[in-house]
């Protein structure tokens, strides 16, 4: 009863859920991340997710704050359905010109973003813990909250600085490699196509060895119905934009970006995370940056433990190899 705030997240993959949800939470403040090809398989169109997404706003009725994306390209038809269902008021953030919480300059640095802001009417300095551009744009999206709930801007955008990455998540980690180490993303959580490409983003970042290679180890993206070969084997452009040396696909969908990219680079494709391990094992070496991501339900959280936990170690026989 002493909580003054409740911060929910409120998912679906269907038409009318978050009718139900939003029901049930009462939202204040709602807020719409991103229209992405996630869960295409359940949708018409990426208009259909657009719409199902803004049925958190039915609940406003004169009176709570929506918050959206401004760079999206389906901006307008989130606003117009915030403004049908009642929105008091209506915020915005992007990167672009325009929003009302924006970037106004970013700078990356492997392992941290730093960027200049305007959120509304104050101009801020900021440090985002995390690499990768969609946390800018996460982080634009938290202060436009901030910024509505009437809470302190400043401890907030200090706080930013603290974020670290989760397991699963986009997490960083040294793994052992022999007498040397390789720097691993895990990204196993979940994957859609612009969540893959905001990775492969993200990943083209790293810091490498100067004569290590990226490797990529990519699991099947789901739900996304009659779009997925066509999603899978369109993987091919950010991973070349990301400079990747090598990737092991693992799942049947995957196998459309095999044979894509069979004449760009070496691609192999593996039937579950057991087969990707085993194929991994006479392809990594010291000094390799490596990136792991896929749908959940593949499982490539497995090969990430097995990984953590040494799995590929090199042998002394193959490090005398490569030292000759």
């Amino acid at each position: 009863r002493e909580t003054q705030y409740g911060i929910f997240e409120m998912g679906m993959n269907h038409a009318g859920e978050l009718t139900q949800l939003r029901a049930w939470v009462r939202p204040d403040i709602a807020v719409i991340t991103t229209i992405a090809m996630a869960h295409y398989e359940f949708f018409e169109s990426e208009e259909g997710i657009a719409d199902a997404k803004a049925e958190i706003f039915s609940s406003f009725k004169g009176a709570g704050t929506a918050i959206l994306p401004y760079d999206n390209r389906h901006f307008e038809r989130l606003h117009a359905a915030a403004t049908t269902y009642g929105a008091e008021r209506i915020l915005t953030f992007g990167l672009q010109p325009g929003a009302d919480v924006r970037s106004i300059a970013v700078s990356s640095h492997g392992d941290c973003t730093t960027l200049s802001a305007q959120v509304v009417d104050q101009a801020m300095l900021l440090k985002i813990g995390i690499a990768g551009r969609h946390w800018v744009s996460n982080a634009l999206a938290a202060l436009a909250v901030i910024h509505a709930a009437g809470a302190d801007l400043g401890l907030a955008g200090l706080s930013l600085a603290d974020l670290r990455a989760l397991p699963g998540r986009g997490q960083v980690t040294e793994v052992a490699v022999g007498a040397g180490s390789i720097r691993m993303m895990d990204d196993s959580y979940n994957a859609n196509p612009a969540s893959m490409a905001a990775a492969l983003d993200t990943f083209s970042g790293l810091k490498s060895a100067p004569r290590g290679r990226r490797i990529a180890v990519l699991g099947d993206m789901l739900e996304l119905g009659d779009a997925g070969p066509e999603q899978h084997a369109a993987l091919l452009k950010p991973l070349l934009e990301a400079e990747v040396d090598s990737i092991i696909c693992v799942g049947p969908l995957m196998q459309h970006l095999t044979d894509a990219a069979a004449s760009k680079l070496e691609a192999i494709s593996a039937a579950s995370p057991d087969e990707a391990l085993s194929a991994l094992r006479p392809l990594l070496r010291a000094g390799d940056t490596l990136l792991v991501k896929g749908s959940n339900s593949i499982g490539l959280a497995k090969l990430v433990e097995a990984l953590k936990g040494g799995a590929l170690a090199l042998t002394e026989d193959r490090r005398s190899g490569e030292a000759g």
